[in-house]
């Protein structure tokens, strides 16, 4: 089959739940014996790396400013299309998926599919004319493709309930990490094993770290508290988590990080805490899990339905509840060490990257032959064989 895949800033992945996530699918994708092909920005992949893995990457302009460097970036690909006969475009994300329409009228033969992520316009980032816009690409994304998938079945039960669209659940996936020992995070910023908490996100209001970094702040700990991430058009948001932060020197700002300074991270923290008020499925979470991480999440549905009975919990935008937590677990490192094994369990069961890409990659090969195409049972080839 000959895929192209739009709405990713590019691969390979150095920052984003969807950037991860094309490239985990793409790569695999690839070795199956699909032609990949993936638009890239010149502001996050090198404008002259034409391949990943296999992957063909196709680098176009964009305009770069907040409202516009995504939307700008997606209507080339569509006119790009033009030149090209793909059997499948996939479309991920609400903002990019506003433009299916014009790949219709581009492509009317061609098969699309839409990928929806996440509800972007609940991010505080977003004024109001690009939340509607936002809507607006929700609508398209669950009305126009030849078939939606959903990241979580949460999402997947508002699509039909809101534009009566039965899509499909085929959630992100993770890789199960093999543990480093804390040499390059050591010599950077003084962390040794369980000597940290940790928090992996994009500096974005809705990912919640204030919350976070407040609720440290009352606690009596020796653990740092380390924050992984940067800013997403977000500068002003950065600089009030510093402020709140900047009195306690045991909170560690490490900007992005990616390869093994990243898996050091993951694989050496006490705890991982996640305090965001909204997701889609976060990647961040399922590599924790897979770093055999115990984990402290907010209490939004995404992140129930990712953790289960696997983790503990807190309630959303309370930082009272939080600090309640974090006190709790920081005097129970019995009980710490013992949840640390179950998020392993569940990645395997429920977010391996191969049996996603096989989930995705019938689903190309059902749409292209027009045959009905339900996942009844995620675990087992042949309760899924049965469905078709």
């Amino acid at each position: 089959m000959n895929i192209h895949i739009i709405g990713q800033k590019g691969i390979p992945s150095i920052g984003g739940g969807v950037e991860k996530h094309v490239e985990m699918l793409a790569t695999r994708l690839v070795r199956r014996g699909n032609n990949v092909t993936i638009y890239t920005r010149s502001t996050y992949t090198a404008k002259n790396k034409t391949s990943y893995k296999g992957v063909n990457l196709i680098s176009l302009p964009s305009m770069k400013k907040k409202h516009l460097e995504a939307i700008s970036h997606t209507f080339l690909a569509c006119l790009h299309l033009i030149t090209q006969k793909p059997d499948i475009i996939h479309f991920h994300s609400i903002g990019p998926s506003s433009l299916i329409w014009l790949a219709r009228v581009l492509k009317p033969r061609t098969k699309i599919i839409a990928t929806f992520h996440c509800q972007d316009y609940y991010h505080q980032k977003w004024g109001f004319l690009a939340r509607t816009y936002l809507r607006f690409g929700e609508f398209v994304a669950c009305t126009l493709p030849n078939k939606t998938i959903t990241v979580s079945k949460g999402l997947a039960r508002y699509a039909k309930k809101t534009y009566n669209t039965d899509a499909i659940y085929i959630p992100n996936g993770v890789e199960l990490m093999q543990s480093k020992n804390a040499h390059a995070i050591k010599k950077k910023w003084g962390l040794t094993k369980d000597s940290y908490i940790l928090s992996v996100s994009r500096l974005i209001e809705h990912k919640g770290i204030h919350f976070l970094i407040n609720a440290y702040n009352l606690l009596k700990t020796d653990k740092k508290l380390v924050i992984v991430g940067a800013s997403s058009y977000t500068n002003e948001y950065v600089t009030y988590l510093k402020k709140i932060a900047q009195k306690n020197p045991n909170i560690i700002f490490t900007n992005n990080q990616t390869g093994s300074n990243l898996v050091e991270l993951f694989s050496n923290a006490y705890l991982f805490v996640q305090p965001s008020t909204s997701e889609g499925l976060s990647i961040a979470l399922l590599e924790s899990l897979a770093s055999k991480n115990t984990v402290l999440v907010s209490n939004i549905p995404e992140n129930r339905e990712a953790v289960l009975n696997n983790g503990f919990y807190f309630e959303n935008k309370n930082v009272p509840s939080m600090k309640k937590q974090l006190d709790y677990l920081l005097k129970k490192p019995k009980l710490v060490k013992k949840y640390k094994e179950k998020g392993k369990q569940v990645v395997e069961e429920n977010y391996d990257w191969d049996k996603i890409t096989d989930k995705t990659e019938r689903l190309y090969k059902n749409i292209l032959t027009k045959q009905k195409y339900n996942i009844i049972n995620f675990k087992t080839k042949n309760m899924m064989s049965k469905a078709l």
